[in-house]
C-alpha cells in the first residue's frame, strides 16, 4: 500500500525521525500520506523499501528455503521483476492467485470486482518444491481383493491428436472378449502400444461391461510415488472476512484492519515448511503468521518457529484499538499471540493427547525491541592534549552505560558470542553460589553454555563455588576482578571480559 513505508536502514532512529524522514508525519507531528499515486515516486518508493528486504531474505533462507509475498495487483509486475533479479528466473516456483474477496464489489469505478490477490513464491536454488495436497484416499478401495492392495481406476486417453502423436493412436483388443476399442481422435492413449500391452497382461487395464464404454487403468496406491498430489494455483475457500472474524473473535472488538486470515497462512506454512523450520515474517501486523505456525505445530504435531517483524507503528487515536488501551501495530500483534496462546492451552486441558509428540508442545514466545548498544562507543577526541585523552579513558574503565539492566546486557553478551536470541538464561541459586549473582546462558541449537556475572566487584569465593572447569566459559565485568583473581580464573576456565 501507499501509507506505511518506513524503509531508511537507520533502525536505531526513534520513530519520529523514521516518520519525518518518509514525509509520514510533519514536524508538528500532523500524520501525513507518505506515498500517495499523485507524487510521481509511488512505485519507486515502494521498490527501495522492498528491494533490501527481499535481498536480506535471500540470504538468511536456507538452501531449500521457499519466500511467499504476498501482493496485489498494483505492484505483482514489480515485485516479479525484482524477485528474478534477487533470487534468479529459474527458481520461480508459482503465482498463486487467492481469492480473497467472497461476495462481488460493487462499487468498483472499473465495473470490475478485484476478487483476488496473488502469493508470489520462489525457492533460493536446487530442486525446491511445495510439499502439495492430502491425497483423497476416498477414492481406492478393493472391490475384487486383488492382492496388490488398494486401486482407483482413471482414464488412459491421452492430449495429442493423429497427427501430433500417431504412436498413440491404435486399436487396444479386451482378451476376454475380443472387443477392440479405438481412442477418440483428438486424444489417443495415455501409452505407446508396447507399455499398453505390458498393462493388459498385468491386468491392469479394467474394460467394460458395455462394449461402448471405454477402458481405463487399474491405479494402484502403492505403486504412487508421491504421498500427496499437487497444490493447486488457485484458493478459493478462504477469505478476507474470515481474517476480519478471526480479530473480532480474539479481541472482542476490531483491532486491525484487513488481517489475513490465519488459514490462509498456516496453508502456506504447511507447504513451505518442514515440522523443524524457522518461519520469518517481515511485516507481522497483526501476528497472523505466528497464529498460523503455532496452529500448525497443533495440527501435525511439529516444532516450528517463529520470528515476527512489526515497527512500532503508532496507532491513530480515533481508531478502537487506540481507545482499547493499544498504542501501535507491534502491541496488537504481541497482545495476539498471548490471547491465542491461552485459547490454544484451554483448548488442550484435558481433551488433548501429546504423548505421541517427540518434543513437548512449545507455546513460549519472546518479544525483543531493537534499542541501543548498552555498551559506550569510543568516540575519541578532538582535544589531543593528555587530560582529555585521561579523561575520555577513565570512562571506559566500566564499559556499561548507566542504567544498564542485566538482561539486556546478558542478551546483548549472547549475541556478541554467537548464541540465539531464544537462549536459556538461567540465575544460579543463592545456595549454590552465595557471593555473586551468576546466570547460565545455554543455546540448546549450539548445545553450548557460558557463565556471567555482572556485579561490581567478583569476590574470590564465587569461581571456587562454581568448580570452574577448563571447558567452562566464565564473563565478567574487567573492573570487578583484582589481578589475583584474573591470575586463577585463566588457569581455571576460559575467561572473558566486559
Amino acid at each position: 500500500t501507499g501509507n506505511d513505508f518506513v524503509y531508511p536502514d537507520n533502525f536505531t532512529d526513534p520513530l519520529a525521525s523514521y516518520l519525518i524522514l518518509t514525509e509520514q508525519q510533519a514536524a508538528n507531528g500532523d500524520l501525513l500520506t507518505s506515498n500517495p499515486e499523485t507524487a510521481g515516486r509511488y512505485h519507486s518508493v515502494w521498490l527501495s523499501m522492498i528491494y533490501p528486504r527481499l535481498f536480506v531474505a535471500r540470504q538468511l533462507l536456507c538452501e531449500d528455503g521457499l519466500i511467499f509475498v504476498s501482493i496485489s495487483d498494483h505492484e505483482a509486475h514489480n515485485l516479479r521483476l525484482l524477485m528474478n533479479e534477487v533470487f534468479g528466473e529459474e527458481n520461480f516456483i508459482a503465482q498463486l492467485v487467492w481469492k480473497g474477496r467472497q461476495f462481488q464489489d460493487s462499487r468498483a469505478v472499473t465495473r470490475v470486482s478485484t476478487d483476488h490477490e496473488y502469493i508470489v513464491v520462489y525457492g533460493k536454488g536446487g530442486q525446491v518444491q511445495l510439499r502439495g495436497s492430502e491425497r483423497d484416499e476416498t477414492k481406492f478401495s478393493n472391490p475384487d481383493n486383488d492382492p496388490r492392495g488398494l486401486w482407483m481406476s482413471r482414464s488412459i486417453l491421452g492430449l495429442a491428436t493423429k497427427e501430433q502423436r500417431p504412436n498413440l493412436h491404435y486399436e487396444i483388443t479386451d482378451p476376454a472378449t475380443a472387443t477392440s476399442y479405438a481412442p477418440p481422435a483428438n486424444t489417443g492413449w495415455r501409452y505407446a502400444k508396447q507399455r499398453m500391452k505390458d498393462l493388459i497382461a498385468d491386468g491392469r487395464i479394467l474394460f467394460p461391461a458395455n462394449p461402448n464404454g471405454r477402458p481405463r487403468e487399474k491405479k494402484f496406491r502403492a505403486d504412487l510415488e508421491n504421498e500427496y498430489t499437487s497444490f493447486p494455483s488457485i484458493t478459493d475457500d478462504v477469505f478476507t472476512a474470515q481474517g476480519t472474524a478471526e480479530i473480532r473473535d480474539i479481541f472482542g472488538f476490531q483491532a486491525f484492519d484487513f488481517p489475513k486470515p490465519s488459514e490462509l497462512v498456516r496453508r502456506v506454512v504447511e507447504q513451505g515448511c518442514g515440522q523443524n523450520d524457522i518461519v520469518l515474517d517481515f511485516f507481522a501486523g497483526s501476528a497472523t503468521t505466528a497464529h498460523a505456525v503455532l496452529s500448525q505445530n497443533r495440527q501435525d504435531g511439529g516444532n516450528r518457529r517463529y520470528i515476527c517483524i512489526q515497527l512500532p507503528e503508532p496507532l491513530t487515536k480515533d481508531s478502537e484499538a487506540y481507545r482499547q488501551g493499544f498504542r501501535t501495530i507491534a502491541d496488537i500483534g504481541k497482545e495476539r499471540i498471548c490471547r491465542v496462546i491461552k485459547q490454544m492451552k484451554k483448548d488442550a486441558n484435558g481433551n488433548l493427547d501429546l504423548k505421541h509428540r517427540d518434543e513437548p508442545e512449545d507455546l513460549g514466545f519472546r518479544v525483543f525491541k531493537l534499542v541501543e548498544t548498552r555498551f559506550r562507543r569510543w568516540t575519541g577526541t578532538e582535544d589531543k592534549d593528555p587530560e582529555t585523552w585521561a579523561k575520555q579513558m577513565e570512562l571506559f574503565k566500566d564499559p556499561l552505560l548507566p542504567g544498564w539492566e542485566p538482561l539486556d546486557v546478558i542478551h546483548e553478551v549472547a549475541l556478541k558470542e554467537g548464541f540465539s536470541l531464544t537462549s536459556r538464561i538461567e540465575q544460579l541459586p543463592a545456595k549454590e553460589v552465595k557471593t555473586n549473582t551468576v546466570y547460565r546462558v545455554t543455546d540448546d541449537d549450539r548445545g553450548q553454555s557460558f557463565l556471567i556475572c555482572l556485579d561490581d566487584k567478583l569476590k574470590a569465593a564465587t569461581p571456587k563455588a562454581l568448580g570452574l572447569t577448563k571447558d567452562d566459559a566464565f564473563i565478567c565485568r574487567d573492573a570487578a576482578l583484582t589481578d589475583e583473581i584474573v591470575a586463577n580464573l585463566a588457569l581455571q576456565c576460559h575467561l572473558k571480559t566486559i
